[in-house]
């Protein structure tokens, strides 16, 4: 037996369980992976409260939690390739990334080598939010997130000016990744005129549409502006991104920032499995600075 969170029915953190369940084990054509750290992200606690947003994703109950994951490849089956027993791994596999193991079929487009120097609670927080950060183009809005945290630096290293939207509490956080933070709420556009006169010529939003919104206002055109696109519907001619939108490439050359020491990966805090409800709960009230690992 092996050790999975599992829920039965939609809902908040309460619907969670650490269930025993058959242990699996790799197809011909696969590996399975021994879990240490998954990261969460906001979208795998919205998938287990709405099931339009499940269904998306083709997720149906009962399912398993979460989305990515770090540990060591355990089994390989006889088909399998590219992956060997011992090796250290990456990767995300939505609705199922929090349990003991994965199972994921090669050739994978979803797993990837963990280079060396890069802790497992670092690789498990990086496939969803920091390819998603990828595919955002410069305002930013959420960017003390867990996505933000990455379109931020990647921004930054490509050198653009940011403006990242947060609470207060958040600024000195914000200062520290290379971000100008300004307040969100009533006033914003205001705000960003005060801070870039200039003006800004893209902009990524993370949380919400009040960034996206507020980038339109300033004349920036639509095709420049992007949104999550597990959020509320966008603006007309904005268009909705996610970590599928990323380049070919893009995973490899974030993990090789992340271990050059060019890329940092704020961890706010780690919990063991058996503490998931506070877990997502610390998630979903969205005030911590960085990500949520989740350790096994």
């Amino acid at each position: 037996m092996s050790k999975a969170v599992r829920y039965e029915r939609f809902g908040g953190p309460e619907v969670l369980e650490v269930r025993e369940i058959p242990e699996p084990h790799a197809a011909p054509d696969g590996v399975r992976v021994r879990v240490a750290a998954a990261g969460l992200n906001p979208m795998d606690w919205q998938i287990t409260t709405q099931p339009d947003m499940a269904a998306r994703f083709g997720i149906t109950l009962p399912a398993g939690f979460g989305s990515d994951f770090a540990g060591v490849v355990d089994e390989v089956g006889p088909e399998a390739t590219g992956f060997a027993v011992g090796d250290r791994v990456y990767g995300a596999a939505i609705g199922r990334s929090v349990a003991e193991f994965v199972l994921v079929k090669t050739p994978a487009a979803d797993l990837w080598h963990t280079p060396e120097g890069i802790a497992d609670e670092v690789a498990g927080t990086l496939p969803v939010a920091s390819l998603t950060a990828a595919a955002a183009p410069v305002l930013i809005g959420g960017a003390a997130g867990g996505v933000g945290i990455f379109a931020v630096q990647l921004a930054k290293r490509a050198g653009a000016r940011v403006l990242g939207t947060a609470s207060e509490g958040t600024f000195d956080f914000l200062r520290g990744l290379g971000a100008e933070p300004v307040a969100y709420g009533p006033g914003l556009a205001d705000r960003v005129r005060d801070l870039a006169p200039e003006g800004i010529t893209a902009a990524a939003d993370l949380f919400g549409r009040e960034a996206a919104e507020t980038a339109l206002k300033l004349g920036v055109a639509p095709e420049r502006i992007s949104v999550v696109a597990d959020g509320p519907a966008p603006p007309p001619g904005v268009r909705k991104t996610g970590a599928v939108e990323a380049e070919p490439g893009s995973m490899e050359r974030i993990a090789d920032a992340v271990h050059s020491g060019e890329i940092t990966v704020p961890i706010a805090a780690t919990f063991p499995v058996d503490r998931i409800h506070e877990a997502v709960t610390t998630q979903a009230e969205r005030h911590v600075h960085g990500k949520i690992v989740i350790t096994l």
